[in-house]
């Protein structure tokens, strides 16, 4: 596996610099109470989320391929790992469980490298725009609620959304209201100068002004709470305790969290990504995942995530690539030698009104209203996934997402796009019969357009259309199958039985217009038969030529069809058929159909018919492929129909000619192709069968001569 270093620092442009910088700077400080709180949520102390900030973060910002996203300590993590502790009975910020998290956080770094190994990252290319909107307007609202209380001068709720609304509603009875001012006015004040100055970085203002306010003010006469000072000084690097718990346990419990931190990480970053117009690569952002676990459980830390509210807040302030995550968590080791004093000063509602701010920002309600203008269905998918993370949790709501999206697909697949097909006079391609009244169908041909894969769930969709159509003067049925990339096994066995009506009735039945990877699926799934017996044809025009109908094609109602386009006729195929229809067996094919035509032969005596096959109206460079194959076998046929060989093997070469001369004539642009594989064919003839060669080398040399 390739793996990428720095991806987004090669050929570093100087003009990002600045805004790099700065917002590195505004992603350490408002990652100072966020880790700290979800620090407290997962059982360790305040401090570990500031040590979740420094090497975790410069290691993503290493070895991401996302120009903007930020790894830090984060909501769900967090949550998943203070329950686990709860389900183990460990006490929340004891001894124990500062031993156990850094040994959950080891575990899910190897399930996440499993994950890379694997390659699951893959699997976000199976959720649809409207569920990743969902799911990052479910987490950004659920983060949005657990800040709420904040702002009142409580603290973070947990949970989903009832206990969310209890804990909101708790913190209601007991208001701080000098501290919900001094939130509300920050939010304010955020909200506006983002809509007048965008670019002005507001947050770092109001965090000093903050600072002031608590050195110089009266903020502890109001109760408006501040960040809890810390000890300075950088993490201390220790291998996980593996006996501090049952090892099966936490490697069960871990699991859960690693598909937790690979679902709402990646989606989120593939959010962003389509959002901005760049690409990722899913699978080295699941190795960024592991790096940065395993350098938190090396540091005693909670399991790492990355961050909406925090990319959200580099978005703003138009931080341009990783570097950012490398001055945050640069900035953050400073913090924690020299500014850890500087931390007791920030007050909790101006850092709470500066991470709801972002969050507000990152919500994609936008999407859901232009959803419920163009597609219902998309727009309660988006419900779906927006409700499924607000109530039941990430991984539930990425769950329910999921669920939507491969329903919608079905659905979407199951009626699918299809027509009826038509000729307007004059012209010779065809057209949508609905289009307009000045197109007719072909008289006695259902020509029958189906736009999707064709698989269980639509199968008898088609059958049905085409049997509902059927006409007493129906002579045949023409699929265009243009669009269908894959057959499953239930929709080849509505195909044979749909032949198989169609033949007792006298219907011919036709598959057109396919790439030839289908026709090797058919085989695969038993229905070869169809292609030996010419029903699978490269395009309409030559089933209904194998039919006999020729251009102009008649239309039904009488409806004159004499007048031609002034567009120069051009050659139905460009590629040999047979070998579309047979793949690499064509050779062995080819050799098939002439050994069935020999015992034929035995039976009419009639050379004649042995120079089309069983495939008739076959494309020139097929009959001339046809010949070569027939030459091989002159001796038996010479013995079998009582000619002499040399008026056989004149009769072939001059069969050849007149393809030859149909093509000059007609298909300019096919002769000197001809040519070219006509020398091939040769040398293969020369090869096999060295004393025909010679025969037909005499006659070529006596025809010049004459």
């Amino acid at each position: 596996m390739k793996i990428s270093f720095a991806t987004t620092l090669k050929n570093y442009n100087k003009k990002n610099l600045p805004k790099d910088i700065l917002t590195g700077i505004i992603i350490m400080a408002v990652s100072i109470p966020i880790s700290m709180g979800y620090a407290q949520i997962a059982g360790l102390p305040v401090v570990y989320g500031l040590y979740g900030s420094v090497f975790p973060i410069i290691l993503f910002a290493l070895f991401s391929t996302s120009p903007q996203f930020v790894f830090g300590v984060d909501a769900a993590p967090a949550a998943l790992v203070g329950a686990a502790l709860l389900n183990l009975g460990i006490e929340s910020g004891s001894g124990e469980a500062m031993a156990v998290v850094p040994l959950f956080t080891f575990f899910v770094a190897v399930w996440l490298f499993a994950f890379y190994l694997m390659k699951a990252g893959k699997l976000v290319n199976y959720i649809s725009a409207p569920v990743m909107g969902g799911f990052i307007t479910g987490i950004c609202t659920t983060i949005i609620l657990m800040q709420l209380p904040k702002l009142m001068g409580g603290t973070a709720g947990t949970g989903e959304l009832l206990e969310l609304a209890e804990h909101l509603w708790e913190t209601v009875q007991t208001i701080n209201f000098p501290a919900l001012i001094m939130g509300i006015a920050a939010l304010i004040i955020l909200l506006v100068s983002k809509k007048i100055v965008p670019k002005f970085p507001m947050a770092v203002v109001l965090m000093g002004v903050g600072a002031l306010f608590t050195y110089f003010g009266s903020v502890a006469d109001w109760a408006i709470p501040t960040l809890s000072a810390v000890e300075p000084g950088m993490p201390k690097w220790s291998i996980p305790d593996f006996t501090s718990a049952r090892l099966t346990d936490i490697i069960v419990m871990s699991l859960s969290v690693a598909v937790v931190i690979m679902a709402e990480t990646l989606l989120a970053e593939n959010n962003f990504a389509q959002k901005n117009g760049y690409r990722i690569d899913d699978n080295q952002e699941l190795l960024a995942f592991s790096l940065g676990n395993f350098v938190a459980a090396f540091t005693g830390c909670c399991p790492i995530n990355g961050s909406v509210s925090r990319t959200a807040m580099g978005e703003q302030y138009e931080g341009k690539t990783q570097l950012t995550g490398i001055v945050a968590g640069v900035g953050m080791m400073a913090v924690l030698l020299f500014g850890t004093g500087f931390i007791g000063y920030l007050p909790i509602p101006v850092l709470t009104a500066i991470v709801i701010s972002a969050l507000m920002g990152a919500t994609e309600f936008h999407l859901a209203a232009r959803l419920w203008k163009v597609s219902r269905t998309e727009f309660f998918i988006f419900v779906g996934a927006f409700v499924g993370v607000l109530i039941l949790g990430t991984i539930n709501g990425v769950l329910i997402g999921i669920i939507l999206s491969f329903a919608e697909m079905i659905i979407r697949t199951s009626k699918p796009a299809r027509c009826f097909l038509g000729v307007q006079s004059g012209h010779s391609h065809f057209r949508d019969i609905g289009e307009s009244s000045q197109i007719h169908p072909i008289e006695g041909v259902m020509i029958y357009r189906f736009s999707s894969s064709l698989f269980f769930a639509n199968a008898q969709v088609l059958v049905r259309d085409i049997e509902d159509n059927i006409k007493p003067d129906t002579k045949a049925v023409i699929i265009d199958a243009g669009a269908i990339g894959s057959i499953d096994i239930t929709a080849a066995d509505s195909l044979a039985i749909l032949h198989r009506s169609l033949k007792e009735k006298g219907i011919k039945f036709y598959l057109t217009e396919h790439i030839a990877g289908l026709n090797d699926q058919l085989r695969k799934l038993g229905l070869g038969y169809l292609i030996e017996e010419g029903c699978v044809r490269r395009t309409i025009h030559i089933a209904l030529k194998d039919m006999g109908i020729n251009r102009p094609y008649p239309l039904e109602g009488g409806v004159d069809n004499t007048a031609r386009s002034a567009s120069r006729k051009r050659a139905d195929n460009r590629v040999q058929e047979f070998v579309w229809a047979f793949g690499q067996e064509s050779e062995d094919q080819i050799e098939k159909q002439i050994r069935l035509q020999i015992e034929q032969l035995k039976k009419t005596k009639d050379v004649e018919e042995l120079m089309h096959g069983r495939w008739s109206h076959m494309e020139e460079l097929d009959q001339d492929e046809w010949l070569e194959h027939l030459e091989e076998h002159l001796k038996e046929i010479v013995n079998i129909s009582g000619k002499d060989e040399q008026t056989l093997a004149a009769h072939f070469e001059a069969h050849r000619n007149e393809v030859r001369e149909r093509i000059a004539r007609e298909h300019p642009e096919l002769a000197e192709r001809f040519d070219q594989r006509r020398h091939l064919l040769d040398e293969h003839l020369k090869e096999k069968r060295p004393e025909v060669y010679k025969l037909v080398e005499r006659l070529r040399k006596e025809g010049q001569e004459k």
